[in-house]
């Protein structure tokens, strides 16, 4: 395993971008620093992820909308940064064919997870923000049913709300509500 101090040369955006494509790990680029993607996958956050992905996917189903997973990386325009979120969600003409990277994400979901948590909820969230498009950031816990979302009403303002079983969700971003027991089903 890689450790996180371990020392990569400073690369630019083209170099990291060509770099990483060779690697067997997932690997972020920070403000021109590599930094390497904790590779712990919780069965109770690949079904989460995967039950979120599939009603999201059924939701968008015909619209200008896409789903992107964990392979691919949201691009921060303003440090040039690129990091992997669990799931994405773009409706953006520039995104629609991307393979590797997003540039204007309207939705970002995280698993949360003990050893990603705070870089989640703190360092990753606020490099999300620097994207003008990200209209939502979702974090799912995995240790009970409960998730939080950060919604963008204005720029530059965040709102907060918290949801546990039993509530109904409404991600506006999307135009989506749906019950947040759906997606912990089979993770408890």
């Amino acid at each position: 395993m890689i450790s996180a101090t371990e020392n990569f040369p400073q690369f630019t955006p083209l170099e990291y971008l060509e770099w990483e494509a060779k690697q067997e790990l997932r690997y972020e680029f920070i403000d021109g620093k590599v930094r390497p993607i904790a590779n712990e996958a919780l069965d109770r956050a690949i079904t989460a992820t995967t039950n979120l992905s599939t009603m999201l996917q059924e939701h968008l189903k015909c619209t200008i909308c896409r789903v992107f997973g964990a392979n691919v990386k949201v691009q921060t325009l303003e440090s040039n940064s690129f990091c992997y979120p669990d799931l994405s969600v773009s409706g953006d003409v520039h995104d629609r064919s991307a393979n590797n990277f997003i540039s204007h994400p309207c939705l970002i979901v995280e698993v949360l997870s003990p050893t990603t948590e705070v870089y989640d909820r703190g360092d990753k969230f606020a490099l999300y923000r620097q994207s003008p498009s990200l209209q939502e950031y979702v974090l799912v816990s995995t240790d009970r049913v409960h998730l939080d979302v950060y919604r963008q009403p204005a720029v530059g303002m965040w709102e907060f709300s918290s949801y546990s079983s039993g509530e109904t969700i409404e991600l506006t971003s999307v135009n989506f509500s749906f019950e947040i027991d759906l997606v912990y089903d089979w993770v408890f």
